[in-house]
């Protein structure tokens, strides 16, 4: 028989009617707690379990569709005791120089470079030693590179070859009394080619011929904005001296060129900020602008002066080298700023105007001499104008140097034949300044342009034999073995010569 009542009812119904039910109408419904009337809400919804907190650590990354951060550990900072580097001491460690190796052997039999042997074709193939005295004063103008390698050998030496034996012969003829020119040449060439070394060499010949070298060892140390800079007076335009940076160029002026020392002031200075005494000598006067960077511009002012005098019996000048390593980085505006806060062009700085205006010839040095400069291929910024015109100077000292046209095999023979030198590209924006450096043939003719190529396989043989007797290459010097390096190197090129025989071991 079924119940009078349903279960819901019976569910609903108060605790007394409950639990007045007989025994056989108990079920577990009625077991339930007790509800709110007129709610369908489920108890455990009602009243939820907290939930507890857990860290994002323990539970990793969040899920997918499930946004959070995942928050890493903070290692404990364990603070280290060792001395910090005193200021300047990374930068001191970085540059210096090593010019002897103990552990290599003394090559036997190795002839010194003296100034007899400037431009003889017989040591051509041969590396000869650099003499202590030369060493130290290249060491002082800075003409030594890191990445030379100088701290693989037992000494410092260095390669003759044939651009060797054609600038000593230059020099040679230079140094004659009666030769007055003023040779300005520029170094070009591939990564590795031996530009700076080109550089070296020609240092070490002037200083075995008593000249006197003024270097500056690299071109982006005046423009990238290391050193202070400011208005030089009475300038219009305004140039912009460095006054840091000239006095430390008089410091290594007055240690690398003794003969400096036996030099004299030959003519008075009105416009210098103090007296001068008229028997001081131009080490002396290197030195007062090397202590005092105040007054550095002015005394490089002076020393120019004396230096570029005429010579005569009574106050004898001797040859000027001048020399800058990295010439694309003054032919483009600096770093610095000008007052209205637009970059200062390299040739508004001082220094560089020095450089820039002798390297055009005006004015030459009375008395001879030479400047040099040199590009690099690992350290230089594009600059389109000096690019075209180093190319363009090339070409037209040698046409065969330009690449084929390709409407010259069209051309009848009465056409008009094809001119070889580059013309100036409409489309591109050249910098005048830049062009009236490298553009005017000056009053002694032009600037030379000289690209270096690799190595001969004599020269290459010759260097070769040079690390097998250093100890510093293991292997026999052989015909086979010196043509597969010269092949492996792109034709002798020296850099890449020297990372495959001296560098790398297997």
């Amino acid at each position: 028989m079924s119940p009078g009542r349903c279960w819901r009812c019976i569910a609903r119904a108060p605790e007394n009617l409950k639990y007045g039910l007989p025994h056989r109408y108990s079920s577990p419904l009625i077991s339930i707690q007790q509800h709110a009337l007129f709610s369908t809400t489920s108890p455990n919804l009602a009243n939820p379990t907290p939930k507890t907190r857990t860290s994002k650590l323990a539970t990793g990354p969040p899920k997918r569709g499930e946004k959070g951060t995942y928050v890493r550990k903070k290692k404990k900072h364990v603070e280290s005791k060792a001395r910090p580097p005193a200021p300047g001491e990374r930068k001191a460690l970085r540059k210096r120089i090593v010019l002897s190796n103990t552990n290599a052997l003394e090559v036997p039999g190795m002839q010194e470079f003296t100034a007899e042997s400037i431009g003889d074709a017989k040591l051509q193939g041969q590396v000869v030693g650099i003499p202590g005295p030369v060493v130290d004063q290249l060491r002082a103008m800075e003409a030594f590179k890191t990445s030379q390698g100088w701290g693989l050998f037992r000494r410092p030496g260095m390669l003759v070859r044939q651009e060797t034996v054609e600038h000593g012969k230059l020099v040679q003829s230079l140094s004659d009394p009666h030769d007055t020119r003023t040779v300005r040449r520029i170094y070009v060439g591939e990564r590795g080619s031996g530009k700076s070394t080109m550089l070296l060499q020609a240092m070490t010949m002037a200083f075995l011929q008593n000249w006197v070298v003024i270097n500056f060892p690299e071109g982006q140390d005046l423009t990238i904005g290391h050193t202070e800079y400011g208005p030089l007076p009475g300038t219009s335009p305004p140039l912009y001296q460095q006054k840091t940076y000239t006095a430390a160029l008089l410091s290594r002026l007055a240690r690398a060129n003794p003969i400096l020392t036996t030099l004299q002031l030959s003519q008075p200075h009105p416009s210098f900020p103090t007296p001068l005494q008229p028997n001081l000598s131009l080490h002396q006067l290197a030195l007062l602008g090397a202590s005092d960077p105040e007054i550095a511009h002015a005394v490089f002012l002076a020393l120019w002066t004396e230096l570029s005098a005429p010579s005569s019996t009574t106050h004898p000048r001797p040859k000027l080298l001048l020399a800058l390593d990295g010439l694309a980085h003054v032919m483009r505006p600096s770093a610095y700023m000008s007052p209205a806060f637009t970059p200062i062009h390299a040739h508004d700085l001082a220094l560089v105007r020095f450089f820039t205006d002798h390297l055009a010839g005006t004015p030459p040095l009375p008395n001879g001499g030479l400047v040099l400069a040199a590009t690099s291929a690992s350290n230089h910024p594009t600059v389109p104008t000096l690019l075209f015109k180093l190319r363009q100077i090339e070409i037209a000292k040698d046409p065969a140097l330009a690449p084929p046209s390709p409407v010259q095999p069209f051309l009848t023979a009465t056409a008009q034949q094809h001119d070889p030198v580059p013309r100036p590209v409409p489309f591109v924006r050249y910098d005048d300044r830049v062009m009236g450096v490298l553009g005017g043939p000056g009053p002694e003719g032009g600037i030379e342009v000289r690209r270096l190529q690799g190595l001969g396989r004599e020269e290459a043989r010759g260097l070769m034999e040079y690390w097998a007797r250093s100890g510093m290459m293991r292997q026999e010097v052989s015909e086979r073995l010196v043509g597969e390096k010269w092949t492996v190197s792109g034709g002798g090129v020296v850099g890449e010569l020297e990372r495959g025989c001296v560098r790398v071991r297997v």
